[in-house]
């Protein structure tokens, strides 16, 4: 079972997403902010994160560059509710897989997990 760490400081957000994906078979995690998103992957080593942008105390983008130093190889796709080109271009060259706003469009955003997990298998 493919399991995924949720990273937002919405708690509707994380409900939202949970029910989703634990209905579309996904094994889930979350965290509010970003320390506690960096136990979960060091501890936990999920296949795909979810990681908002905006964050109190520790920004998406940082937490990113951190996951990267701990784990190469997870998926991660930068979530926000601020549409922003420069950050989305950012978020990629840093390593994320795909950038997507809010509110979020669920059918794409199984899409972009379902293609990250087949390249994960190849």
């Amino acid at each position: 079972m493919r399991r995924v760490l949720i990273v937002d400081d919405e708690p509707h957000a994380v409900e939202l997403l949970s029910e989703f994906l634990t209905t579309k078979g996904y094994e889930v995690i979350t965290a509010s902010n970003g320390e506690e998103a960096l136990c979960h992957v060091k501890e936990e080593r999920p296949h795909l994160i979810l990681l908002d942008v905006c964050m109190p105390k520790m920004n998406g983008l940082e937490v990113l560059r951190r996951v990267r130093e701990i784990d190469q190889e997870v998926g991660i796709i930068m979530v926000t509710a601020v549409h922003e080109e420069e950050t989305g271009r950012k978020a990629l060259t840093m390593g994320a897989f795909d950038y997507i706003t809010k509110p979020l469009d669920l059918k794409y955003l199984e899409q972009s997990l379902w293609t990250k997990i087949t390249l994960m298998t190849l």
